[in-house]
């Protein structure tokens, strides 16, 4: 093909754009999150969770080489800085308060499966030190968001 035959044609990448581009006027911005979602579920089932955690592994590892584990710090600060100026600095107080909370819970919860394990170890003997007794409040039990 000659020069003149190619005229005004355009690369496969510039095609895909201006498609994409008519997509998007089209249909929205919704279109491209629904089907983003359909195909990560796909994907999902097909190749497990774990592909994710690779292919992120692999994604974090290629960036730290490329620009820098300082790189990571200033995408972080941004971002800190973002959530701040739009939850305000109470947001932090308030997840940090709720965290700090859950991971007391877990702390508990692993104590008693330990003690638990320990008795079964001795023949079911009770404790010495009277740590039988569940260590919160009898209205914890009831797990929140629970169909009560």
């Amino acid at each position: 093909m000659s020069d003149k035959d190619n005229k005004g044609s355009m690369t496969v990448a510039e095609a895909g754009r201006k498609g994409g581009e008519t997509v998007r006027n089209e249909r929205g911005r919704e279109f491209y999150e629904t089907i983003g979602r359909k195909g990560g579920a796909t994907v999902k089932a097909e190749r497990g969770r774990s592909f994710y955690e690779e292919i992120g592994r692999k994604g974090g590892e290629t960036v730290k080489a490329e620009r820098g584990a300082k790189f990571y710090e200033e995408i972080g600060k941004k971002g800190g800085d973002r959530v701040k100026a739009t939850r305000g600095p109470n947001f932090y107080e308030e997840i940090g308060r709720k965290g700090g909370q859950k991971v007391k819970k877990l702390i508990e919860e692993g104590k008693r499966a330990a003690r638990a394990a320990m008795e079964g170890q001795a023949g079911n003997a009770p404790a010495s030190e009277g740590t039988s007794a569940p260590a919160t409040p009898p209205e914890e039990p009831a797990q929140p968001g629970g169909n009560e």
